[in-house]
């Protein structure tokens, strides 16, 4: 009986993997799917400023009313582009593989994501960035993981409030710390040790904008960071809020290439002349 198990648990294992892949491909599916939810609402908006002063612009002859039209105008579609090939990056890029990324200009970019659902829930975003290395991660994949913790952390405030993102470099662990930190209701301390596994959930369920309560969220998270030989750690207060910490690794920086020493001997003069020959 020994040896039939040793021999099904291989099977089993595989299995299980296969499970955790198709629930990590669904779950970049749903967070795909509530961002175009999202984003289509500020893309309508940016079309409604573009039609709008090009109306005015048609309206006025004089020069000083266009221009403005037109800078208004160029603005709004740089806008609507950046929308665009951030939302088109999270749908084409489903590769786990990892590369030096700007970290802080992925931030900006979920951000510009969530700007609207932000505002719409009287949230206010303190960005308190210091310069920082390349992080060594697939966007794709951390984009998703603060996707959920903004998400969490707005869900959190539902009477607004404000939200901290802070980006240092600790240069003693060559990491980069990531601070996601709301001022919202807090997590109680004897549900704080469960919050990272699979199926657990401190919500009710979906609130009014159709998000949250699958239990799924922070497991991911947890695993995404891991997979990057990272690590994600929380500190919350009842009443206080709270604050999601990742701790990614810095991309190392490629060996500068050394010119060749002269040979011994031979003057340099000599050796350039013997080199065009």
């Amino acid at each position: 009986m020994a040896e039939s198990n040793n021999c099904e648990n291989p099977n089993l294992q595989q299995q299980v993997e296969l499970l955790k892949k198709q629930l990590a491909q669904a779950q970049t599916l749903t967070a795909l799917g509530e961002l175009v939810g999202t984003t289509t609402h500020e893309f309508n908006n940016v079309l409604m400023t573009i039609i709008n002063y090009a109306k005015m612009g048609m309206r006025h002859k004089d020069t000083v009313t266009r221009d403005k039209c037109f800078e208004k105008i160029f603005a709004a579609g740089n806008r609507a582009a950046k929308i665009t090939n951030t939302v088109l990056g999270m749908a084409r890029n489903r590769s786990a593989g990892q590369e030096p990324t700007d970290l802080t200009k992925l931030v900006e970019n979920t951000l510009l994501l969530l700007e609207r659902e932000m505002n719409k829930y009287r949230i206010a975003v303190d960005r308190h960035f210091q310069p920082i290395p390349e992080a060594l991660i697939s966007g794709n994949q951390i984009q998703q993981v603060m996707l959920n913790l903004l998400i969490n952390a707005r869900q959190a405030m539902p009477r607004g409030g404000r939200l901290t993102i802070k980006l240092q470099h600790d240069a003693e662990n060559d990491m980069i710390d990531l601070v996601i930190r709301d001022y919202g209701c807090g997590i109680p301390q004897d549900k704080l040790p469960r919050i990272f596994d699979s199926f657990y959930s401190t919500k009710d369920g979906p609130d009014a904008s159709g998000k949250g309560g699958t239990g799924l969220g922070l497991s991911m998270c947890r695993d995404i960071i891991e997979s990057h030989h990272g690590q994600i750690r929380v500190q919350s207060t009842i009443g206080k809020g709270t604050a999601f910490t990742l701790k990614l690794p810095v991309a190392a920086k490629p060996t500068p290439r050394r010119a060749p020493l002269p040979v011994a001997g031979l003057p340099q003069s000599t050796l350039c002349n013997s080199n065009a020959r």
